[in-house]
């Protein structure tokens, strides 16, 4: 688990500068504290920086590795599982091994396979492949299948740059290629105005374009490919993606089978491994296989509430002394400041999901035991967890009880039904109303978002409200949700999801608050051959009895306690209006009223505080995702929106 990044111009004449590189390197060294390897050759116009978390041999897997020739050489942030399997195959065919680093067999398979060899590579992964073999230098990126790990990148007229995290490319600041528009990233630091409204929207920024004017972002399961010579830009190409049809029934047996199977590939490491144990059911299955399979009890790491509404930690305890297991537990205060004081540098990004702050704390605490770490993270997407997953089943089977009568009227009434901000959106009744009148798509991302398309705008300055009247992340969404062939509004909500809420928001989270203790996490379940095999299970398999995760919930009831099994699901949650009422009441005020004006309508944002304050309504959630902005831009000087 690692970071790099790299440059190269197009124009043979300018050479990469290794003391840049060395910068590049420097902001992102949390990733990779154990080592740092910059390539560059006299005179060429490319170069890359590497910095690493030793985790598989641990004296001879220095980065960047070259091939044999020396003329191709590859930087990989991630893991390989299978490169055990593919050194035995790539040995036979001749190529030799000089380490026993499962990031050298990406260099020979390259030699192999080029940009296809991605679809070889089992584990997560973000990789980066210098060609000298050409006419011209060729650099080829690539991502894993469901977008574990990061990879961004800028193109331009005069070259291309990649990085693990947008800090990296902000730290070209001129001396490296610029934006397809002709300006250097870390010059200009323009938050992009489309990104800010699908923030207020979603809470995250997803997609193809960063937050950052300029920085795209390497879609999940895609391979990017840069000549010198390309004059419309670089070639992506989508190797993998969820299919697009429904499958049959799976048994339980086969659920047991296959979880076992990717928890045991994800063990092979030179350093400590452990996990993450919360009362629920995916991190207990993943623990509970790997005391299965382990010759040691294993080391698990669990955090919880002194707010016992959202505490699991009584049931994390009880679960790790069934296995025997190492557990190491700690109760987080209310006061998050020591970690928001941290977060804003490692999420270059602004990302409003709180629970931000227990994954930090728990990576924290993990670390000191630990080097690699399991997490249950991708049970939900996969078998249908989520609340509003069990909710959407039922409102569609409403929409086709009423059918088109009972729909208009239902949107009648909610139209007259009385605003109620407190709990969940999908539970409040005019959300309720509102969604069974409307299409399943726009129902769905109106579930999961927390401010309507309305109520982002019209936070937003006048000017800015105008400019965006016609943005919408729905759309982008929405092309995501249609693309299922499968009549099941179930399984199109959960490819939506993992094209964009899994990605840019989850692992998002999960990667930037371990990275930033230099802790490897390892998602067993998002191993892409067990997502293949139980993501389009028939809705019923998923969903049945009011709950999420039948079929996983009752393959794994011989293993787990009925409270994990049957108990309530609380998710990684946080005591926010807490937080927001109490111990940081003086902190999100204050960056609230500090949003640039030419952003937002300051008297809006000023009635949001009132309200909150007095009782009146519970806006916490958009409270602390304007907060998490603020702090954002300002640890990062942003110094404007993009025209």
């Amino acid at each position: 688990m690692c970071g790099h990044a790299g440059y190269a111009f197009s124009d043979p004449s300018r050479a990469a500068d290794a003391s840049v590189l060395s910068r590049m390197g420097q902001t992102i060294s949390h990733r990779g504290p154990d080592d740092e390897g910059i390539w560059t050759r006299p005179g060429s116009p490319v170069g890359a920086v590497f910095r690493r978390l030793s985790i598989i041999d641990l004296e001879g897997g220095h980065q960047p590795i070259p091939n044999e020739d020396g003329d191709v050489v590859v930087l990989v942030n991630g893991e390989i599982y299978n490169f055990q399997t593919l050194r035995v195959d790539l040995e036979k065919r001749g190529h030799v091994f000089r380490t026993h680093s499962d990031a050298e067999v990406v260099v020979h398979l390259y030699e192999e396979c080029g940009a296809d060899l991605a679809k070889e590579l089992i584990g997560m992964f973000a990789f980066a492949i210098i060609d000298l073999r050409g006419a011209a230098p060729r650099v080829v990126i690539g991502r894993d299948r469901l977008g574990i790990k990061p990879m961004y990148f800028l193109s331009g007229a005069d070259g291309f740059a990649w990085a693990s995290e947008p800090k990296a490319l902000l730290a070209l600041a001129g001396d490296g290629p610029t934006d397809r528009a002709g300006s250097a990233p870390g010059d200009s630091r323009l938050m992009r105005k489309e990104a800010l409204l699908d923030y207020l929207m979603r809470g995250f920024i997803g997609g193809e374009e960063s937050a950052w004017s300029g920085i795209s972002r390497l879609r999940p399961g895609c391979t990017l490919t840069w000549e010198a010579s390309q004059t419309n830009g670089p070639l992506v190409d989508r190797y993998w993606d969820l299919p697009l049809e429904l499958r049959g029934e799976a048994s339980e047996s086969e659920v047991i089978e296959w979880t076992d199977r990717v928890v045991s590939d994800r063990l092979v490491a030179d350093v400590p491994l452990g996990a993450f144990l919360s009362g629920g059911i995916d991190s207990s299955a993943v623990v509970t296989s790997m005391a299965r399979r382990m010759d040691e009890p294993v080391v698990a790491c669990s955090v919880g509430f002194e707010e016992k509404s959202h505490d699991e930690l009584e049931i994390a305890v009880a679960t790790a002394k069934s296995l025997g297991a190492i557990h190491h537990t700690e109760v987080l205060r209310d006061d998050p400041r020591l970690a928001l004081d941290v977060l804003p540098w490692f999420y270059d990004e602004p990302l409003a999901d709180p629970s931000t702050v227990p994954t930090y704390l728990v990576s924290k605490m993990a670390r000191e035991h630990v080097t690699v770490a399991l997490s249950g993270d991708g049970g939900d997407e996969t078998f249908g967890g989520y609340r509003r997953y069990v909710h959407d089943v039922a409102e569609n089977k409403l929409r086709r009880a009423i059918g088109a009568p009972g729909r208009a009227v239902a949107g009648l009434l909610g139209n007259l039904w009385p605003r109620m901000e407190s709990g969940p959106r999908f539970l409040r009744g005019k959300t309720f109303l509102t969604n069974v009148a409307a299409d399943p798509a726009e129902a769905y991302f109106n579930s999961v978002s927390i401010l309507s398309r309305e109520e982002a705008l019209d936070l937003l300055a006048p000017a800015l409200r105008r400019e965006l009247w016609d943005h919408s992340p729905f759309h982008e969404f929405e092309k995501h949700y249609r693309k299922v062939e499968a009549d099941c509004p179930l399984y199109r909500a959960q490819y939506a999801d993992f094209h964009t809420y899994l990605t840019d928001q989850i692992l998002a989270k999960v990667d930037r608050a371990s990275m930033a203790v230099s802790l490897e996490v390892r998602v067993p379940l998002l191993d892409h051959r067990f997502v293949e095999r139980f993501a389009n299970l028939p809705a019923h398999q998923k969903v049945r009895g009011g709950r999420g995760k039948h079929i996983f919930r009752e393959a794994l009831r011989p293993r787990l306690s009925a409270e994990v099994l049957d108990g309530v699901k609380r998710g990684f949650d946080t005591p926010l209006d807490s937080w927001i009422r109490k111990s940081l009441r003086t902190e999100v005020h204050s960056a609230v009223k500090d949003l640039p004006s030419d952003w937002f309508d300051k008297l809006k944002l000023q009635r949001l505080l009132d309200e909150h304050d007095a009782g009146v309504r519970n806006h916490g959630r958009i409270l602390w995702s304007l907060f998490v902005l603020e702090r954002w831009r300002k640890r990062h000087g942003v110094r404007g929106i993009s025209a």
